[in-house]
């Protein structure tokens, strides 16, 4: 009797057991990525208790922290007018002894349609607000797909998106991951783009109000007030199984809020 095998995708080699701290690069440093970055945090400390490089981590954000930001985010108010990502990172090396680096701009090509600076990293998580956004890493991520030889190659993208009560997390691979050979499971290599799979869903969503908000009060009509915070919980859990076990059935989850339903997707 033929019996169909679960479909797993298994973690990097080199994620498991690297040499150096891996490098990740987390793209903004709002509502869901300041969270991110206090579980990344957390993610490190545990990792290298359990005799592993850790991370090393670059925060990109050009925005500065306002009065609106206060309560929702990441932020005291004596850290109004600061960037983002300096007042989180110093935060988080203050915190932790580690030397995790801050980004000023925007993770995006320049004028000369030229990768940003320090663009190299073996993970990706981004944590934006626009779906333009979305596709300018994807450009640059398939670019640096062509650069596979570098000591920091590309590997994974970790996408988070959200409304007011919904939210989803998407895992992608950078190109194909070589997996092992598998009796037991049936593998797969390839985790296709967020803007690949759902770049039409993206489009739609993108005709939503997304003017900035001028106080807490307005930010909470836009978006509930733990949906980001639910939402960096259950990604970076995402993340730490590829880590901590080293393979998942799941590539990431839908979540609604309102009705406290997840509804997980399967890596195939």
């Amino acid at each position: 009797m033929n019996t169909e095998k679960t479909k797993i995708h298994f973690t990097d080699n080199y994620l498991i057991s690297p040499t150096n701290p891996i490098t990740v690069n987390l793209i903004g440093a709002g509502g869901t990525g300041s969270k991110v970055l206090t579980a990344l945090m957390e993610m490190n400390h545990s990792l290298i208790e359990l005799g592993h490089a850790g991370l090393s981590v670059r925060l990109w954000d050009d925005d500065i922290v306002t009065n609106a930001n206060l309560g929702r985010q990441r932020f005291a108010e004596c850290e109004t007018g600061l960037y983002k990502s300096v007042a989180l990172v110093n935060r988080a090396n203050r915190f932790m002894g580690t030397n995790w680096k801050a980004e000023t701009v925007k993770f995006e090509k320049d004028e000369l349609k030229k990768l940003p600076k320090h663009a190299e990293a073996s993970i990706y998580i981004s944590c934006v607000d626009s779906v333009q956004s979305r596709f300018d890493i994807a450009d640059i991520l398939n670019l640096q797909n062509n650069r596979k030889h570098h000591r920091d190659a590309p590997k994974y993208w970790l996408d988070f998106g959200n409304s007011q009560h919904t939210g989803q997390v998407i895992l992608s691979t950078i190109g194909a991951i070589k997996q092992p050979n598998s009796e037991k499971y049936e593998t797969v290599a390839s985790l296709p783009f967020v803007t690949e799979e759902f770049g039409e869903l993206l489009k739609q969503s993108e005709q939503q109000d997304d003017t900035p908000s001028c106080s807490l009060a307005e930010a909470l009509e836009k978006q509930e007030l733990f949906i980001n915070s639910a939402l960096a919980q259950m990604g970076c859990s995402l993340l730490w199984s590829l880590f901590r076990y080293g393979m998942t059935q799941y590539r990431g989850f839908f979540l609604n809020l309102k009705d406290f339903r997840s509804q997980p997707i399967p890596v195939a």
